[in-house]
């Protein structure tokens, strides 16, 4: 396992647990959605990339412990890996979603994004999980997923969410319009990717997003369609 990790003095951190891809049959570990993080923390400026590989749920486990060692201000935790039904590389959901979610006070984790096929179908997963927990959001695809394109909207959300101050937290309509104002650029009619029956899906229908403000009485609930309501005000087609 390869695990990268590089501490400055800044104060945000995005911390990349991924898979081998296997793109094709000669992308053995060439894929890699760690340079698009590369890029996004240097464009946002103050942000750290920590990244490691997993294949299994030991693996998992250990990968996680190993990056989460040093606390940051807003850290953003990023599953990149093939996703089908229950499993993100060979690790049930749920397990990822407990563990994130149980150390996530400790370590300032604000957001859970899967990378991941089908991942997006587990909303009330997402919200049982991340409910008291440190987690502000969590974001899935609920189909499967165009590799580059998807990385392009994961990269642009992850800017989005890793500016925003703790304050911001606190508001349910200020976390939904960061994530608008970060799909807006795409068009939500395109075809990002399948359903389970080989069924075109366009972003629209595929992105999941769910949310927990910080304070009492908020509770995590999925917020899609305030999503891209948000969204389509940001744009000229209205």
């Amino acid at each position: 396992m390869a695990i990268i990790r590089r501490r400055g003095s800044s104060s945000n951190a995005i911390l990349v647990l991924e898979s081998p891809w296997g793109l094709d049959e000669n992308d053995n570990n060439r894929s890699s959605v760690v340079p698009f993080m590369q890029g996004i923390a240097k464009y946002t400026g103050d942000t750290e990339v920590f990244h490691a590989n997993f294949y299994d749920k030991k693996s998992f486990d250990f990968a996680l412990d190993c990056i989460t060692r040093e606390g940051f201000k807003n850290t953003i935790i990023y599953v990149a890996a093939h996703g089908y039904k229950n499993k993100i590389g060979n690790v049930n959901v749920e397990h990822i979603l407990a563990k994130v979610s149980s150390i996530s006070k400790k370590q300032n984790i604000t957001g859970l994004l899967f990378g991941s096929c089908f991942i997006g179908k587990k909303t009330i997963e997402m919200e049982e999980y991340i409910q008291e927990s440190g987690l502000r959001w969590c974001m899935g695809y609920a189909s499967s997923c165009n590799w580059l394109e998807g990385t392009m909207i994961d990269a642009a959300i992850i800017a989005a969410m890793i500016s925003l101050d703790n304050v911001d937290f606190e508001s349910r309509d200020e976390i939904n319009s960061s994530f608008a104002n970060a799909i807006a650029p795409f068009a939500e009619n395109f075809i990002i990717g399948d359903d389970y029956s080989e069924k075109p899906i366009s972003i629209r229908d595929s992105l999941k997003f769910v949310c927990q403000p910080e304070g009492k009485g908020y509770r995590a609930k999925e917020v899609t369609d305030e999503v891209f309501e948000i969204a389509k005000e940001l744009r000229f087609d209205n």
